[in-house]
Parts: structure tokens; C-alpha cells; sequence
């Protein structure tokens, strides 16, 4: 059955952006944890953002998980991306991302590269740029094995990259490493642009799809956009998949409802799994 888990930022230069919480990373764990998530998605601003020992403590007094933190601070705040023209700037990079990886990695939680894969142009063919994507991916990908965890990549629409915008493409990718610890990072707000059907691309990402950014089509919390999920649930239940609904959504109208609003739906798609 798949599982809950609610977003929450830390990093100032993306206010405004898709997260439920922020700021206040102990009292997004008490909300969490009364409202009966499983585990949040931390985006920080970087690898000494929280300690250790206070993230693990947080996490244990609020019986939460950790599932996935997000690197998408190495662009929004240091501009580094992984196909950059740029060779000191793609190592900076991947040495950002190695370094979430390694903060996620102790508390079982992947990496996700999102913003971070960067674009082609200025220069840069777009097979040039798949080529460093690939080396990247690969390198980090095996990195994120010592930990027993994989590397989360994502599509992402056409107004924010140009490189992979679907999930056969990104399945195309995926198949095309050296490494076999990369998985997809289904985001339903992203695939509403991109898709013709949302759950046949599910299930065409099958066995690939390692994420999921649980969101509707306005990237407000789930329920408050036009998305159907009935078809959704059924194709992750066909999927045989087992990993979490992150709620990388708006706070619309604010944080508690977002949060609220998105429990509940999670339990009515746990529900259409479970029954369809």
C-alpha cells in the first residue's frame, strides 16, 4: 500500500513555492504526526541544514519517516546544475548533490534531482547535454547505493526543462544507465502538462516509478483541481506500487488546510488501491 508523506521547506529562496510547511521543520513533524502522515519530504537548503542527531530525534518522537529530501537548493540558491556549459560548475553539482545524498542516505531517504538536471542551450546540444544528465545520474546513482537507497530523478514539464518532460522518456533515460539505482519521480502536477493520460503513463513507467508527487493539476493539495485519481489508484495498485504520495503542493489556503486536504484525499486514493 503506498504511503503518506507531506513536504516541507526550508530554504528561503523558494518562498512561494510548492510546499505545505515551512520554516518550522519541528511543528511540520507535530502536524505531520497528528494528522497521521507517515513521513515528510525535506527540502533544505543544504547538507547542515538540520543535524543528524536533531533531524533523527525529530523523527522518532513524532514516529515519522523520512522519504525523500529534495536538492533543488543547489540551483534556486548557488545556480548549479548538472548539464551546466560549465565544467566547475557541473562538478559543484554533483558534489552538492553527493552531499544530500549522503544527508538523506543516514536516515534511508533518496535524493531527488529535479531543478538540479538542468537544460540544453546556450551552447550545449541536447545530446551533449543528456550525456553529462547520464554521467551524472550514473555516478550519483551508485553513490546512493552505499546507503541502500536509490536516486530519484524527475521530469519535469516543458516550462521548467527541456531535456525530459515524461515519464517514457524518463523511462528511455533510466534505461539507458550504466547504473540500476536511479528511479522516476512521478509528479502529477508536472505530468498534467505533459501527459495524454496520467495513469496509462504510470503504468507505462511501471517498475521505474520510485516517487510521487501527490498533487493536483493546479498544484494545489490533491481534491482542489480537476485531476481524476480513480483511473490514478488503479494503475498503482496494477504498478504493484509501494512507495509514497509526497504532497509537494501548494499551502492553499494555508498550510494546515493544505495539509488536511491532502490527508484526506491520500485516504480516499488508499481506498480506490485497495478496492479497485
Amino acid at each position: 500500500m503506498p504511503l503518506s508523506a507531506v513536504t516541507v521547506s526550508l530554504v528561503a529562496e523558494a518562498k512561494g513555492g510548492p510546499f505545505v510547511f515551512w520554516d518550522d521543520l519541528p511543528a511540520a513533524c507535530a502536524q505531520a504526526k497528528r494528522l497521521g502522515f507517515d513521513a515528510i519530504e525535506l527540502f533544505a537548503p543544504g547538507p547542515d541544514a538540520v543535524s543528524r542527531e536533531t533531524l533523527g530525534k525529530l523523527l522518532s518522537t513524532h514516529q515519522l519517516r523520512l522519504a525523500a529530501v529534495g536538492t533543488g537548493a543547489g540551483w534556486v540558491k548557488h545556480k548549479l546544475s548538472l548539464t551546466s556549459p560549465d565544467a566547475d560548475v557541473r562538478k559543484r553539482a554533483i558534489d552538492f548533490i553527493r552531499s544530500m545524498v549522503d544527508f538523506g542516505g543516514v536516515h534511508q531517504a533518496p535524493a531527488i534531482i529535479g531543478s538540479m538536471q538542468g537544460r540544453w542551450g546556450e551552447g550545449v546540444s541536447k545530446e551533449q547535454a543528456i550525456d553529462w544528465l547520464r554521467e551524472g545520474l550514473n555516478e550519483l546513482g551508485e553513490h546512493a547505493r552505499g546507503y541502500g537507497v536509490p536516486l530519484i530523478y524527475e521530469p519535469l514539464n516543458r516550462y521548467e526543462t527541456n531535456l525530459v518532460n515524461t515519464v517514457d522518456a524518463g523511462v528511455e533515460l533510466m534505461e539507458s544507465l550504466a547504473t540500476n539505482n536511479v528511479r522516476l519521480l512521478a509528479d502529477l502536477f508536472h505530468m498534467n502538462i505533459e501527459e495524454g493520460d496520467l495513469a496509462a503513463a504510470l503504468t507505462r513507467g511501471g517498475r521505474w516509478i520510485g516517487h510521487l508527487h501527490f498533487v493536483d493539476s493546479n498544484r494545489r493539495p490533491a481534491g482542489c483541481g480537476h485531476i481524476d485519481y480513480a483511473p490514478i489508484a488503479k494503475s498503482l495498485k496494477d504498478i504493484h506500487y509501494a512507495g509514497y504520495l509526497s504532497a509537494e503542493a501548494l499551502p492553499w489556503p494555508d498550510s494546515s488546510a493544505a495539509a488536511e486536504q491532502t490527508i484526506s484525499a491520500y485516504r480516499r486514493v488508499v481506498d480506490m488501491v485497495e478496492s479497485s
